[in-house]
């Protein structure tokens, strides 16, 4: 008996009824010769951890376009985050971690740069639309290992595409991800505002701190510990009634206040151009994507909005602005 189907019969005895079972799993498009030391799952965590696409998430924008502080998350932190919260919670429910940190690590792949400011851009000049969740299944389906992808399981893939708010994922860790996903980002961007001035701990509601806590670390150790409490020995994910009203209101008081905040936000515009003005430019001049790009819209048979979408959504932010200036600022002259 390999070291594998130690660990699957390990899961079988251990692991809630809910729980996904690695030797359960609906497997691969590709079918693959099993590893004698990894679960599926395991796996596929390890795939993501390995995948460029994760690397380049560390100069990718969660809120602030470029900050300069070093305290500041990124999109790779904030990834880190959902995947903490969501292994304590899958731990505590007996749930399969495995499957939710590769979900977790996964989720947010496909994200522009400059953040949601990016992912707005592309959706409004690409003629099919740009969704980010679709776009990191794209990610490790397609564009990884020049054209081959990573070749995750089903449920990994599923967890991936149905991490927003309007998803129904198909097994209760990619649930807890989801919700794990709003959790981190309510809390860590409470944070971020309040260190870069844009709030105060004082102006969040005191209706909200009553049930939620008066810190970041406060409001954390309630929600996880409401969410496991309400979901212990159920079949499906979930908050009790209070904290989810309160954890909705916080994120309404976060949209009006930080999300949509003019000073916070008062660079986007630039970004939501610079990106379109990228697309517009890799249009009239496709010619100028990179080789291995044009490579992949020949074997995929891709149109040239589809790539151009790829390869502008893979750009970090100091990348993309980068480009930008190499392509429309002009130089000053050397001799």
């Amino acid at each position: 008996m390999t070291i594998r189907e130690q660990l699957e019969l390990r899961e079988l005895e251990y692991l809630s009824e809910y729980a996904t079972k690695s030797r359960e799993s609906l497997g691969r498009k590709k079918k693959e010769t099993e590893c004698d030391l990894r679960p599926v799952f395991q796996r596929d965590r390890d795939r993501i951890l390995h995948s460029k696409s994760f690397r380049r998430l560390k100069q990718k924008t969660q809120v602030f376009l470029l900050p300069m502080g070093d305290h500041y998350r990124t999109r790779l932190t904030h990834t880190l985050e959902v995947s903490q919260n969501a292994r304590t919670i899958a731990k505590a429910l007996r749930l399969n971690e495995d499957l939710v940190e590769a979900i977790s690590l996964g989720h947010d792949l496909g994200h522009t740069p400059f953040g949601h400011a990016g992912e707005r851009a592309l959706n409004e000049v690409c003629p099919f639309g740009f969704k980010h969740n679709e776009q990191s299944v794209r990610v490790v389906e397609y564009l990884e290992k020049d054209g081959r992808g990573l070749n995750l399981t089903r449920e990994v893939i599923d967890g991936i595409l149905t991490h927003q708010t309007a998803g129904t994922p198909m097994t209760l860790e990619g649930q807890i991800v989801r919700m794990s996903d709003k959790i981190a980002y309510v809390n860590h961007d409470i944070d971020d505002a309040i260190r870069g001035g844009i709030i105060s701990e004082a102006d969040i509601p005191p209706k909200y701190k009553r049930v939620l806590g008066n810190s970041t670390k406060e409001r954390l150790n309630r929600i996880t510990h409401d969410v496991i409490v309400n979901s212990m020995g159920q079949s499906k994910v979930q908050m009790s009634e209070e904290v989810d009203e309160a954890m909705q209101g916080l994120r309404k008081f976060m949209f009006e206040n930080v999300y949509r905040n003019p000073h916070a936000k008062q660079e986007e515009e630039k970004a939501i151009e610079m990106v379109k003005n990228l697309y517009a430019y890799y249009m009239d001049h496709i010619e100028k994507l990179p080789e291995e790009y044009l490579r992949l819209m020949e074997k995929n048979h891709d149109s040239k909005e589809q790539i151009i979408c790829d390869y502008i959504a893979g750009m970090t932010d100091n990348y993309a602005v980068k480009t930008f200036q190499e392509i429309f600022v002009p130089e000053s002259w050397k001799i």
